[in-house]
């Protein structure tokens, strides 16, 4: 595999400086080549670490790229990392006052004082013009709710990911979305027994939602029947992809409503099963679901 040294970056800036993307592989470590780059440029947009588990013990070595992407805040408006939170300080992203994409995936394992450190500089975090948010295996929902509830109403994609079981204020996500994004369009996040109050609001305030994924972090959350029946009387007409999981239970008198509110204006994919839970589907469930897919109800489901 090429690796492109320091001094070729360096040579590279003298000459490169209107470049709107920047994809930067495997980093593991400041380099001097690098940063120069990032400050020649004159517009960069789209900034990417897509990197690889980085060891631990090169904690403590990003803070000049921290504060380079500090500098080029005002232009960047696209930003993806992966397994760089508890390993950059985050600083820079209160910087980011024109950003409309931002993806951090964090699946490494770091100590709780470096996460709690990215949670808190999200949570005073401003993107007034935030189009797509997608965070995936960091437990920060009451931050990225705060962070929600700054945007204007541009954010029209939302995606979370995680396997943290201890999760906290799931709910607060889907409220935020449902006061302050009349544009979100996809929408995937986690409902606990709490939440259900929300779910509601969301789909009457939120007209354009096209594509929603609800998952289940908690177990015995027994709430198959009720989010059903909320999403059978409420669904906008633009609602029509919807994956549930996470082991809720349903009854056939629930699934038959919901299936009916849907006659009419097609159900294109469907999705209410995942492998962990197979037990709480019976033949009569399949029976009824495949009853409808033949009746053109439904377009797809995983069933």
């Amino acid at each position: 595999m090429n690796i492109v040294s320091s001094n070729n970056l360096h040579e590279m800036a003298k000459i490169c400086k209107d470049l709107n993307e920047l994809i930067v592989n495997k980093y593991s470590q400041d380099t001097p080549g690098l940063i120069s780059l990032i400050d020649a440029q004159r517009n960069l947009k789209s900034i990417s670490f897509a990197s690889y588990y980085i060891k631990k013990e090169r904690e403590g070595t990003y803070e000049e790229l921290s504060n380079v992407l500090a500098r080029k805040g005002c232009t960047i408006n696209n930003l993806y990392s992966s397994n760089l939170v508890g390993v950059i300080s985050h600083s820079f992203l209160s910087s980011f006052i024109n950003l409309k994409e931002l993806t951090i995936y964090q699946y490494d394992d770091y100590k709780s004082e470096k996460i709690q450190e990215f949670q808190q500089y999200l949570a005073i975090s401003k993107f007034p013009g935030l189009q797509s948010l997608k965070i995936g295996g960091v437990s920060c929902f009451k931050e990225l709710a705060m962070l929600i509830e700054k945007t204007e109403g541009n954010l029209s994609y939302v995606y979370i990911d995680m396997s943290n079981k201890d999760a906290e204020s799931t709910g607060m996500v889907i409220k935020a979305i449902a006061d302050n994004c009349p544009k979100i369009e996809y929408l995937s996040t986690y409902l606990g027994p709490k939440d259900l109050i929300y779910v509601k609001p969301l789909l009457l305030h939120c007209s354009k939602l096209s594509r929603l994924r609800l998952k289940n972090l908690y177990e015995n959350n027994n709430i198959g029947d009720e989010l059903l029946d909320i999403l059978t009387s409420s669904s906008p007409l633009s609602l029509n992809n919807i994956k549930l999981s996470g082991g809720w239970k349903y009854s056939i008198n629930s699934i038959e409503r919901f299936f009916e509110s849907y006659r009419g204006r097609k159900l294109l994919e469907f999705g209410i099963k995942d492998n962990i839970h197979e037990d709480n589907f019976t033949i009569e469930h399949i029976k009824i679901i495949r009853k409808y897919i033949n009746e053109g109800v439904i377009g797809h489901t995983n069933l």
